[in-house]
């Protein structure tokens, strides 16, 4: 278990309480952890050149790595994975926020310069990519070819599931879900962290070390807003759907479309919108 949670003191006001004096109250408050974690990728040898800095919330650090990896097609399963460990890394006492991956024999690095390329923050994922075309990583599955077809009443249920499987949003309001599910809506694993970029590499890198990809006839439901880098790993995991509670971007749309992945967003109630391959949502 990570650090998920942690406590600080707040002044809380409420306009509503009525006397003066009596809406103000200080107390402790939960909030999502956010940490960096550095992610070293090399060949054997002595030491592993640092890859990649993100902020994330401390938990599953193994599979974010792994699925980081995997979503930028600098992996193509866990056959290219000769170890991967959690190291303390120089700060005291230990926080233990560096990954250390050693790649299999005959399995490129990384080119020396890709590390400038890899600067990620919680919100926006990864950063500074020179061109759209290079972030378009080729996926080495074929989803358009999925016969995954998903009931939209199975479908609509989906946030409610998610939502109940949410501990850490429960305590602090303030973490991202991303939930693997089954064509028949069976949750097959849920993770948070304050980056919902980080979420998906934390599902993805747990399929991978359970050696499951392609996730072909599963889905992927995110709790807030579609984005480019969201489909793009969705894509790169041989996913054939991705649905979202909130809106996507045009790049995600346009993304979708070329993939021949179903795009679905705005999953709310019993409404949504289907943005890319409606043929998946039948009934």
């Amino acid at each position: 278990m990570g650090r998920v949670t942690d406590r600080r003191g707040v002044l809380r006001v409420d306009l509503d309480a009525g006397d003066v004096g009596r809406g103000r109250v200080r107390r402790p408050d939960s909030l999502a952890v956010e940490e960096p974690l550095e992610i070293r990728v090399g060949a054997a040898g002595p030491a592993r050149r640092p890859l990649a800095v993100t902020m994330r919330t401390p938990g599953a650090d193994l599979d974010l790595a792994i699925g980081f990896l995997l979503t930028e097609g600098l992996i193509r399963s866990a056959d290219d994975i000769s170890t991967a460990q959690l190291c303390s890394g120089t700060e005291t006492p230990n926080t233990y926020n560096v990954v250390d991956v050693t790649l299999a024999p005959g399995v490129p690095e990384p080119a020396a310069e890709a590390s400038r390329h890899f600067h990620t923050t919680s919100a926006c994922g990864v950063c500074g990519k020179e061109s759209i075309d290079a972030v378009r990583t080729r996926s080495l599955f074929a989803v358009a070819d999925d016969p995954l077809a998903v009931p939209a009443e199975v479908l609509a249920e989906l946030p409610q599931r998610l939502r109940a499987g949410q501990r850490g949003f429960d305590r602090t309001g303030g973490l991202h879900a991303a939930g693997l599910f089954t064509a028949d809506g069976e949750l097959v694993v849920l993770r948070e962290d304050v980056g919902r970029h980080n979420a998906v590499d934390k599902v993805v890198g747990w399929a991978v070390r359970e050696r499951r990809l392609p996730l072909a006839g599963h889905l992927l439901l995110v709790s807030g807003r579609a984005s480019f880098e969201l489909t793009q790993k969705a894509w790169m995991a041989g996913l054939p759907l991705l649905a979202a509670v909130s809106a996507p971007s045009t790049l995600a749309v346009d993304l979708a479309a070329e993939a021949g992945l179903t795009l679905v967003g705005f999953l709310r109630g019993r409404t949504m919108n289907i943005y890319t391959g409606p043929h998946r949502v039948t009934g």
